[in-house]
């Protein structure tokens, strides 16, 4: 039963949402050049591996000559795997080796992907996936020759989780304000003016900085696509008569309230934002009620449950009005210090799943060439284990999915398990990155619309680099 009603949806909830978004917008739009291609309808997917994803337990060499160097740096890891055991995960023959277009760049190596991420391998074989190697936070190009000369003009506190999960998503250490992924819708809506702001940025899973913008703030949706109020909408609190859905109509006029004539600036903030959270939540509610679910199943697991959420809104985006949207998932668990053999199957299987789910669910609904997901990490891990497991790196390989990648191609460097050659820094075998945070954001922001003077206003170390499109999407 619907507690809302078609009418008051139009006459009431819908256009305040649409008037609130309009105001938020009347300072930044006024006067600035809209430059922001948004024709059509595109959609950005981030999925944030938290805890450090190990690249090198992640796109393995499959070579025989690096198979061995690998295993021979990382004697202790591929020991706690009994890699020599033929039912071995990490036994040479059970890794699905990837056949890329442009393998010649390897210079003969090959490279293989672990069979927990069995669905992401078929994806990159079947042209919907690309990897990108070697991607970290950098402010300029950087060799290994200027850290042990320190003249390397390095990112702010290198290795520490928060400050790097910032710095990938802001640019900066813990404490920043505006994210990237929120600097794109701003640009976005500031070239929409009629757009609904509320839907332009969602997150299915914490408030990280990644979707804040200056007038861009993420919507929340909870994993199992089911956004609050609750207390207004369920009948178990407050019964199912019509006297009891009255009770419910005055709760909910009561909490949307804008002001209760208090003076204090900070309440009033504070009653303005619940009344816009409940007014949008309703108009999420109702569009999903209208579409109905989706045939796709995902797995009932952390990125599963939130890609299933993503996949829904995408699903009702034309009731939304919005032609671009910006999703943030997150989860893993990948801090592997110890135990990593027991640990990264779980984690790399329900991502590996999730992506592919979302890959069907997207070409249900006939958006699959209309949405990019790309993962991020902390960082990479040392090349040197410490035994059973692996300890906080720098550059790392990542995925990228969708119908416009221009994929079964590696792009980036993936270097050779050298820890003592120009690719690694002289600590443990952190990897130098030679391609950076910006250089992988501009390349999806150029494909979602932005011109390049908002990716250069977005991006702020992006002119330090020759590069600005890494060329995976077309």
């Amino acid at each position: 039963m619907a507690f809302i009603s078609r009418r008051h949806f139009l006459s009431g909830a819908g256009a305040l949402g649409f008037a609130s978004g309009m105001g938020a917008l009347s300072g930044v739009t006024a006067g600035k050049s809209w430059a922001a291609n948004v024709s059509g309808y595109k959609a950005l997917v981030c999925v944030f591996l938290k805890g450090g994803m190990d690249h090198a337990d992640t796109v393995l060499p499959y070579d025989q000559p690096s198979y061995d160097q690998l295993a021979n740096v990382r004697e202790g890891l591929f020991g706690s795997y009994n890699a020599t055991s033929a039912s071995s995960s990490r036994n040479r023959v059970n890794l699905l080796k990837l056949n890329p277009q442009n393998a010649g760049t390897l210079g003969g190596r090959e490279l293989a992907l672990p069979q927990a991420l069995s669905p992401l391998h078929s994806m990159f074989e079947g042209g919907d996936l690309a990897i990108l190697g070697n991607v970290g936070p950098l402010i300029e190009p950087t060799l290994r020759s200027q850290i042990e000369s320190d003249t390397a003009i390095l990112p702010a506190r290198l290795f520490s989780h928060n400050d790097q999960q910032s710095t990938w998503m802001a640019f900066g250490v813990e404490g920043q304000r505006r994210g990237w992924g929120g600097l794109f819708a701003d640009a976005v809506l500031a070239s929409s003016p009629s757009a609904d702001p509320a839907f332009t940025s969602i997150s299915a899973t914490s408030n990280d900085v990644f979707l804040s913008g200056d007038v861009a703030v993420p919507f929340r949706i909870s994993s199992n696509g089911a956004p609050s109020p609750t207390l207004i909408r369920q009948g178990n609190y407050l019964g199912f008569s019509s006297e009891d859905d009255e009770a419910r109509a005055r709760i909910r006029e009561h909490l949307a309230r804008s002001s209760f004539g208090d003076a204090n600036i900070f309440s009033q903030d504070v009653r303005s934002s619940t009344g816009r959270a409940i007014d949008t939540s309703e108009r999420l509610l109702l569009a999903r009620e209208l579409e109905g679910p989706l045939a796709t199943q995902f797995g009932d697991d952390g990125f599963g449950r939130q890609l299933q959420s993503v996949a829904e809104t995408i699903k009702i985006q034309s009731h939304l009005n919005t032609p671009r949207q910006i999703f943030y998932v997150s989860g893993g668990n990948l801090d592997t210090h110890n135990g990593q053999a027991g640990a990264i199957e779980r984690p790399h299987t329900q991502v590996a799943n999730a992506i592919a789910s979302f890959k069907a669910a997207m070409e249900e609904i006939g958006q699959w060439n209309n949405v990019a997901v790309f993962t991020m990490s902390d960082f990479g891990r040392t090349l040197i284990d410490n035994g059973d497991g692996t300890d906080h790196g720098w550059g790392g390989h990542h995925f990228i999915a969708g119908g416009q990648v221009n994929g079964n191609r590696l792009y980036g460097d993936f270097p050779t398990a050298e820890p003592d050659s120009e690719s690694y820094a002289p600590s443990r075998g952190r990897l130098i990155p030679t391609t950076s945070v910006e250089q992988y954001a501009a390349t999806l922001g150029k494909w979602f619309g932005l011109s390049s003077s908002e990716l250069a206003a977005a991006l702020p170390n992006l002119q330090n680099f020759n590069q600005t499109d890494l060329g995976f999407m077309s």
